[in-house]
């Protein structure tokens, strides 16, 4: 088994399966791997990302990683990058690098991102993720398995402002509207403490968080005074929710909306068993909602103050941490009062943390299992053993733990793999567009006159020749860039082509009349032409075409850096009761 060690690895990811993964790899005698994760150790990773301890929190994962792991192989070389793994640094020529990539993480479009530069660089991947009890293992490997887009994979939820202040339907609503609404109006900063996005625009919508947001800023104002406890109380669940009551709209929609009455719960509460309260598996009471509303309220309230006293720029915030108690239990309180309100059901303080956390709940040997099916993985591929391939599913069922199958041929219609990829070597300083359109695709690769290059935009097409003439770095190509060539010729006698990518190779040539390379590349047609289908009109073929370039396979174009720690303007939560979305929470 040793003889892995001539081999160099890429690892993706060093939350809960690259920690578990970095390990194996060491002790199976890889003498270079390579580590990147843009993340840092967070309090909630501890109990399962065994590298890492209590002092390294707020750490960059990837550098505490290598620190840490050294020791299981001191012969080993690592290298550990704290960085976004779609910087463009990181190019389809690093990728080439490597022998075998491994991706071990929890974001949908850095795994789409890495899937497509393995596939680009023709670099075997080992796609893995786990959810609780449940994980997966896939081998890709260009043109011969399916790649990780060839299904569809399941679109995160993005929730709009107006139907979790005014329609709320589900436990989530009132968690989102409790964590990301309620408390930055609170604790937060006074400008953009929404963290979610209006769809509507109605006037009357628009004038209610006018007045909802000088009622918080005067709220904020007023915190450490005697009533603003109850102010805000009987503003969140009482006052708004007689008005909300009162639209005939809505009493039409929501079958429940019982206010809440602060005289009523402050007599029962009296009489709970705080005892109750310290048990987070426990659903707590009405009355043990209101009790933790106003008991974590007065401590964040302290804090808060404490932190006026001592803030130079005299605005103190708290930002939500589930991992603190006063935070938590503060949401916890505030979205179950609010689900009473609607009749929703109500949920343990545990289950809230997981959902307004966005957490999909890890269990550490589920980690440990799916990394030793990836190092297994990563033999066959490395001994060129591919009839041994397998993507493996595990599962918490007793009959049978784990099922596998035959890693599955590419999906044809796949926009990802399923289309023709070159690199094209060329000096950026030298060589034009209409080299590349006339040369390189027309007498070169038999292109028609009908054809779309785009990059990030649009950069040629048979209308659009202004860039003709314009060397390939004054249109922004530069070393790396992706290109996607689109076939638009109206040819009845056979399909149009598939797009074909180019990544650009910049490089120096002797002859400066032809300063680029020729392609020598097959490149596979559509089963039908997109221009000359039946039953089309001519402004549906239009329209085809049109959104073709618009779309230009997106999965493919070099986009903005976007990663984990991105911050947008929508809700995004995983349903955590789902059993089909597959991600490391790290």
């Amino acid at each position: 088994m040793y003889f892995f060690i001539i081999f160099k690895v890429l690892l993706v990811g060093a939350g809960g399966i690259g920690c578990e993964l970095l390990k194996n790899l060491l002790l199976s005698g890889f003498k270079e791997i390579h580590i990147i994760d843009l993340d840092t150790i967070d309090l909630s990773n501890l109990n399962r990302q065994f590298l890492f301890q209590k002092k390294h929190i707020k750490k960059p994962k990837a550098l505490i990683a290598k620190e840490n792991a050294q020791k299981f192989n001191l012969k080993a070389k690592l290298e550990a990058y704290h960085s976004d793994i779609k910087d463009p640094k990181f190019d389809v020529f690093w990728f080439q690098k490597f022998t075998l990539v491994f991706n071990a993480l929890d974001n949908l479009d850095a795994r789409r991102h890495v899937n497509k530069m393995c596939l680009t660089a023709n670099v075997p991947l080992i796609e893995s993720g786990t959810a609780g009890f449940y994980g997966q293992v896939q081998v890709i490997i260009k043109g011969k398995t399916e790649c990780y887009d060839c299904n569809p994979k399941e679109i995160p939820k993005t929730y709009p402002i107006c139907t979790i202040r005014m329609t709320p339907s589900s436990p989530i609503h009132c968690i989102v509207w409790a964590k990301n609404y309620l408390f930055p109006h609170i604790f937060g900063f006074d400008e953009n403490i929404l963290d979610i996005e209006i769809f509507e625009t109605e006037e009357h919508n628009i004038n209610n968080l006018h007045t909802e947001k000088n009622f918080f800023k005067n709220i904020k104002d007023s915190i450490g005074n005697k009533d603003f406890p109850k102010r805000l109380f009987k503003k969140l669940y009482y006052d708004e929710i007689i008005e909300l009551k009162s639209l005939e709209d809505i009493s039409r929609i929501l079958k429940t909306i019982n206010p809440l009455s602060y005289e009523d719960l402050k007599l029962k509460s009296c009489a709970i068993d705080k005892e109750r309260l310290k048990n987070g598996q426990l659903v707590w009471t009405i009355e043990e909602n209101f009790h933790m509303f106003f008991s974590s309220l007065e401590n964040l309230s302290k804090r808060f103050l404490s932190l006026s006293e001592t803030s130079s720029n005299n605005k103190p915030v708290i930002l939500f941490d589930k991992d603190d108690e006063d935070s938590l239990n503060f949401v916890s309180a505030s979205a179950n009062l609010r689900s009473y309100i609607f009749g929703i059901e109500q949920k343990s303080k545990f289950k809230i943390k997981q959902m307004a956390g966005n957490i999909i709940p890890s269990i550490s040997t589920t980690n440990s299992i799916i990394s030793g099916i990836c190092a297994l993985q990563a033999f066959h591929v490395l001994s060129n053993n591919l009839n041994s391939l397998k993507t493996v599913f595990y599962s918490r069922r007793p009959e049978k733990v784990f099922n596998s199958e035959a890693a599955s041929p590419p999906n044809p219609q796949c926009k990802v793999c399923g289309v023709a990829r070159s690199i094209f070597s060329t000096n950026i300083h030298l060589t034009t567009l209409k080299d590349l359109v006339i040369d390189v695709l027309q007498k070169g690769l038999g292109y028609g006159k009908e054809i779309s290059i785009i990059s990030d935009r649009l950069l040629y097409d048979i209308e659009f020749e202004d860039n003709l003439d314009k060397l390939l770095k004054d249109i922004g190509v530069q070393n790396g860039t992706f290109l996607t060539i689109i076939d638009e010729e109206d040819n009845e006698e056979e399909p149009n082509r598939k797009n074909l990518i180019l990544v650009i190779e910049e490089k120096t040539f002797e002859n400066a009349e032809k300063p680029y390379s020729i392609l020598n590349i097959s490149i596979p047609r559509y089963l039908h032409n997109y221009k000359t289908q039946e039953n089309k009109t001519d402004e549906d073929n239009e329209k085809n075409i049109s959104d073709l370039k618009r779309k230009s396979d997106l999965s493919y174009l070099e986009s903005d850096t976007i990663s984990k720690k991105t911050k947008t303007n929508h809700i995004i939560i995983d349903d955590d009761d789902s059993d089909v979305v597959i991600l490391d929470s790290t």
